[in-house]
């Protein structure tokens, strides 16, 4: 059995997960694998924090380059997140050369052509499998399960936060504003929510799976995001009523040769595999040829589930350093796979719609005219009941319509259209609905 050792950058919640995992789980690693990690430095500029675990003596330190230039530490662990000081720590420990892990999904969606290029020039490898999805394995699964794979579509949802959010709202009938503010309290949510509940955070995820599946570093700037401020309670409740849950959804699809990246709130079938999801899970459904679907699930964030990511990671690094192969699977390779990233505007989806009407005759003609006119078919329109809707001439009415399938650019142009008819009373809401999965 051989040891690596193992110098880790950032001691907090994450950090001190994977030490406590290694203390439990190094030996059946070994076992398994030939090779231990073992723990040789941790820097941390707070290292007087008790994380209920136990260190040896001399391992901690506030010096990070006491990783760096150890020549004894054989990879490297980023665990201290951000994009800035965490760029140069690993660009360093590159040029060191030592290997690196990292969870960090922010800098590698906005600097990881930088990273990998100097791992490239450094002939080192760098492991990010706890970026996306926490302990799923999808990183792995897109880089060597389904490297046989055209992809088709990855279909996911990668925010636990979010997903908890929106589960508890739809089994409790509570508001987004309620179910934030006790999410907040017990610790699911941060005190500053904003990266997870407007996109960030899944927007990051996406553009690194996108990335692996469609061969260029994308960045986020062609990554359309919308986030979950604005899923009501009352769309939550029609939707079920269609049978449909809301989740936070990141789409990454091939149509011919051009690639959708996009992050927004979703309609997906209720009975679903994405449907189910629920809680903090995380769940990410990859259609590709040939495997068809094949489904991912389980715990997207947190200490544990993350440590689990991290030290698969820490173990195949060990196997490519004792067995003289740096690179033998690349951390990112470019390969050609498609012509462009569409807009939003040119995305084609089906479409949930809910309108508050005045109850006058001729107004579902009106919309329908609109609709129409914009090329936009439906599928099927329902008259809700609300509190607020009555059945006098004249009062609000809730309708919900489901479209068939448009173009982007064409039902943005009929909200506004809609939203001068007078017969509408308030701003029509539109979430985009997908079937798959």
């Amino acid at each position: 059995m051989r040891d690596l050792n193992v110098g880790i950058i950032g001691f907090g919640t994450v950090g001190a997960g994977v030490v406590d995992w290694l203390a439990k789980s190094g030996d059946l690693i070994g076992r398994r694998t030939g090779v231990r990690p073992r723990v040789k430095r941790i820097a941390d500029l707070d290292i007087a924090t008790d994380r209920g675990v136990q260190v040896e003596e001399g391992v901690l330190t506030t010096d990070v380059k006491q990783v760096i230039n150890d020549p004894e530490i054989e990879v490297a662990v980023e665990l201290i997140g951000g994009t800035g000081a965490a760029l140069d720590l690993i660009l360093d420990c590159l040029e060191a050369g030592k290997p690196v892990v990292t969870a960090n999904k922010a800098l590698l969606a906005e600097h990881g052509d930088r990273i990998f290029e100097a791992a490239a020039a450094a002939d080192r490898d760098v492991f990010y499998e706890a970026s996306v999805g926490g302990g799923i394995p999808i990183i792995k699964a897109m880089r060597e399960g389904l490297v046989g794979n055209r992809v088709n579509s990855v279909l996911g949802i990668l925010n636990g936060t979010c997903n908890y959010i929106l589960t508890r709202m739809q089994a409790e009938q509570a508001s987004f504003e309620q179910v934030l503010a006790e999410a907040q309290r017990a610790g699911y949510a941060e005190a500053d929510p904003g990266v997870d509940v407007d996109g960030l955070d899944t927007a990051h995820k996406a553009s690194i799976v996108a990335s692996l599946a469609y061969g260029e570093w994308f960045g986020m700037e062609p990554v359309y995001v919308e986030g979950i401020r604005g899923v009501s309670l009352q769309e939550i409740t029609y939707a079920e009523k269609l049978g449909y849950r809301i989740k936070l959804l990141a789409v990454i699809r091939q149509e011919e040769k051009d690639v959708q990246i996009r992050v927004h709130p979703a309609l997906v079938p209720a009975d679903s595999m994405l449907g189910n999801v629920q809680g903090v899970f995380n769940g990410v459904l990859v259609n590709g040829d040939p495997v068809g679907d094949t489904m991912y699930y389980g715990q997207g964030a947190g200490r544990d589930a993350t440590a689990s990511a991290v030290i698969a990671d820490l173990v195949d690094v060990g196997l490519n350093v004792v067995s003289g192969s740096p690179r033998r699977v690349a951390a990112f390779r470019p390969h050609e796979g498609y012509d462009k990233v569409l807009d939003i505007g040119d995305i084609s989806s089906r479409y949930y719609l809910r309108l508050q009407l005045y109850n006058l005759p001729g107004v579902l003609a009106q919309v329908a005219g609109v609709l129409g006119e914009l090329d936009i078919s439906l599928a099927s329109v329902t008259q809700q009941e609300s509190e607020e809707a009555g059945e006098a001439r004249g009062e609000e009415v809730p309708v919900v319509i489901l479209t068939h399938q448009a173009k982007e650019k064409d039902m943005q142009a009929a909200l506004v259209k809609l939203q001068e008819l007078e017969a509408v009373a308030k701003p029509p809401v539109m979430i985009r609905i997908e079937d798959a999965g």
